[in-house]
């Protein structure tokens, strides 16, 4: 078997090679000269002597035909000799251009300039093969090395073998397969003229180095080349400083033992006034007096202490200790002592506190704000127990309210919310436990409308100002826990009231972001919205428990959801959409319970539980459902086919069961002797009515949008099944007489209208495709 080569292509291949070579020298050529030219500037390169300068520049003696090759002859060799060692380089003039200078060089001698020996004509020298060359073929600039042993800068030499390296890859050998047809020795063949005349076993001069500056990558690989292709040294390793304990950073120890202080102090002072009463130590003035007096002098301590170098830490714990200390004094005045009436008891901390938030202000000190905060709080209930506790906690909740309009302290949201949020919630379980007063619920009532308000007004204020004020919404949400739970504490009627008027505050500040007037002027960002919404979706829960029964809860629940998917429909809104599904199943849940298959399939159990309340649920999750389908197919991101068949499939079995329901509670509702057949047989009817016009409208759409006539198709295909199964086994043993043969009649003649128009359109469509 024998083989032809073509040698035409043997002739393109070379060429590409040869030209693939060429680019990847021009590219290495002014990589290196780039590398030159930032290595003149460095104070290295600026040490180094001319004469090294003038060796690093120098390039083997060309011959003129070598480097032009459109104005060689035809089978002129174009080799000429490489200097072989150091020897050779060191004794051998420089070779140089016809103007003098440097190969490589300008005539000023910068590293790195245009070569005006070389004309723009070079670039559109020939190839073998006779493609052009896109770049002028220029010989590298190079030092010779002296072969066998590393060179003067530590480089390694490269011996290459004339056989090997110069006609097997430059095409300088006659017959090698990178000569040019026709040529001799590779004439013609760019680059040929460096490595045809390479000595065998000679050294490749290696560029990239300045006299005294080592070429990076010697040692990299083994015969691996340096210079202009030559490895990178790796970067070593970046020595990680090793990581301070934390107990051993700057300032954690200081912190620790102030804050410790402070808690230890504090604990002193509310002994001093509790536990010493109760021994009969001291009487009740000289302690008062003694506790106010160490807290004015902690508080003149700190403040001189804060104003020294490295005393801030220590001047806000002390400041904190008495500020903290004297709110203390004022609530044991008032709560234990009663020297004072509560509400100027009030009036003083509030003084206190406002003193506090002044001192907190001044220095830009959060921390003395927090600890002020929650030492009073923490320890005000070892004094009293009283509800006039949570007066003097709702006092410190809004006393730093100010402080958040003008900094960014995230942990003083929490600090004055949640305490006065867990003794409100603390009180109102306390009650399950005894027989409260009407007067001592309307103060828990009280109470957690004020820590509502307040925690309201300072997330929005605190938003507008700092949209992605995070905390500030988290606050907001604990201070709405309350007013939440409020209404356990009262009948229907007051707790209907109660959690209604705080679902309009909240869903109408949730709403006001979707008015486009309203939300540039408010301003509230995105979170708390969403907070808002929720708190006052579970509010209107709440209101629909107070004000329905169990029987009608499910239409409250259903008429909820609608309300929701409505909004959420034409605002393209995910919030109200997800609140809207939640209260839909919320009612679906209630509904099925009331009218659970086992119940729409007997009789006796139809007539206990059914009535006209579930057939309108049964109608109203009909409405939900159809609702729920088109508002949920406008939002963003629903839009893909697998998503928009579920929910076709979804809404198709939501309809069929509250479409059975309804039907048949009407029935029962209508206190006939036959009731609960006819429901049945006017659902077996209306379900193939739903699927006949689906499959109608699915093949009406064939032309305009397939993916929702696939959609309906599918829809309605399912529902005629149902409609059959429901027809063959449930109906054909429950019903009898005229109302199974109506069944029947009505069921047959739907489905020859169905079966009629599904194959005329499918007639109609193959024609179509005919005609085309």
């Amino acid at each position: 078997m024998t083989t032809s080569i073509d040698p035409a292509l043997i002739t393109r291949l070379s060429g590409e090679f040869t030209a693939l070579g060429t680019q990847m020298g021009v590219l290495g050529r002014d990589l290196e000269l780039l590398r030159c030219q930032l290595a003149t500037e460095s104070n290295a390169v600026q040490s180094t002597s001319s004469e090294s300068a003038e060796r690093f520049y120098a390039r083997p003696d060309i011959p003129a035909e070598g480097r032009d090759h459109d104005s060689a002859p035809e089978g002129a060799s174009s080799a000429a000799a490489a200097p072989t060692g150091r020897g050779s380089a060191d004794s051998a003039p420089a070779a140089s251009d016809s103007d003098g200078s440097a190969p490589g060089r300008s005539a000023a001698g910068t590293c790195g300039a245009p070569d005006p020996a070389v004309a723009p004509a070079d670039r559109g020298s020939m190839l073998p093969g006779g493609v052009a060359s896109p770049v002028p073929i220029r010989d590298t600039p190079v030092m010779p090395v002296t072969a066998g042993a590393p060179g003067a800068e530590g480089r390694p030499p490269v011996n290459v073998s004339g056989a090997g390296m110069a006609a097997g890859a430059s095409g300088a050998s006659g017959g090698g397969p990178m000569s040019r047809p026709g040529s001799a020795g590779g004439a013609g063949v760019p680059g040929a003229g460096m490595a045809s005349g390479a000595a065998a076993g000679a050294s490749i001069p290696q560029p990239g180095s300045v006299a005294g500056v080592p070429v990076s990558g010697w040692g990299q690989m083994a015969g691996a080349p340096v210079g202009l292709w030559g490895v990178q040294r790796p970067m070593p390793p970046v020595r990680r400083e090793p990581r301070t304990p934390w107990w051993q950073r700057d300032g954690v120890i200081s912190r620790l033992l102030a804050v410790a202080g402070v808690a230890v102090t504090l604990i002193g002072v509310v002994m001093l006034l509790v536990l010493a009463a109760q021994a009969g130590f001291f009487g009740p003035v000289l302690r008062v007096v003694a506790g106010a007096v160490f807290s004015v002098g902690l508080l003149a301590v700190g403040m001189r202490v804060f104003g020294r170098a490295g005393g801030r830490t220590g001047g806000i714990a002390l400041a904190a200790t008495g500020i903290a200390g004297a709110y203390l004094e004022v609530v044991a005045v008032t709560a234990i002592y009663h020297w004072v009436p509560a509400e100027l008891g009030l009036v003083l901390a509030l003084m206190v506190a406002a003193g506090g938030v002044a001192l907190a202000m001044r220095w830009g000190a959060q921390a003395l704000a927090v600890l002020v905060v929650s030492g009073a709080a923490l320890l005000s209930p070892a004094l009293t127990g009283e509800l006039v506790l949570l007066a003097f906690l709702i006092v410190l909740q809004g006393a730093f309210l100010p402080v958040q309009l003008r900094r960014d302290w995230p942990l003083l949201h929490i600090a004055r919310t949640l305490p006065v949020a867990l003794g409100v919630l603390f009180y109102m379980a306390g009650t399950a436990f005894e027989t409260p007063g009407r007067d001592r619920l309307y103060w828990l009532l009280a109470a957690a409308v004020a820590v509502a308000a307040i925690g309201l007004i300072g997330a929005l204020l605190a938003v507008r100002t700092r949209p992605r004020d995070f905390t500030a919404t988290a606050a907001f949400a604990l201070s709405t826990l309350p007013l939440l739970a409020a209404p356990a504490l009262f009948d229907a009627a007051t707790a209907a009231i109660v959690s209604g008027s705080f679902a309009a505050v909240l869903l109408a500040l949730a709403a006001a972001s979707f008015v486009t007037k309203l939300a540039a002027s408010l301003r509230i960002p995105a979170h708390t919205t969403v907070v808002a919404a929720i708190a006052g979706s579970f509010a209107l829960f709440e209101a629909c428990l107070g004000v329905t029964r169990v029987q009608t809860l499910p239409i409250a629940l259903f008429l909820v959801a609608l309300g929701y998917f409505a909004i959420a429909g034409q605002l393209h809104a995910k919030v109200p959409a997800a609140i809207g599904i939640a209260f839909a199943a919320l009612g679906a849940m209630l509904f099925v319970g009331q009218a659970s298959p086992a119940t729409l399939a007997s009789q006796h159990l139809a007539s206990e539980n059914l009535g006209i309340s579930t057939a309108l649920a049964a109608v109203l999750a009909l409405a939900v459902a159809a609702t729920a389908l088109w508002s949920l197919r406008r939002l963003p991101g629903v839009a893909d086919p697998g998503t928009e068949s579920g929910l076709w499939i979804t809404a198709s079995l939501t309809g069929l069961y509250a479409v059975t329901a309804a039907t048949v509670s009407l029935g029962v509702a209508s206190a006939t002797r036959d009731g609960f057949r006819i429901g049945h047989t006017a659902a077996t009817i209306l379900w193939m009515i739903a699927a006949t016009a689906a499959l109608l409208f699915g093949l009406r759409m064939l032309a305009h949008s397939a993916a929702l006539a696939k959609t309906a198709l599918v829809s309605g295909l399912l529902v005629t099944a149902a409609a059959l199964a429901k027809l063959f086994l449930f109906d054909l043993a429950t019903l009898d007489g005229l109302l199974r043969a109506a069944a029947f009649l009505v069921v047959g003649v739907l489905l020859l209208l169905a079966g009629t128009r599904y194959a005329r359109a499918f007639a109609d469509a193959n024609n179509d495709s005919a005609r085309n």
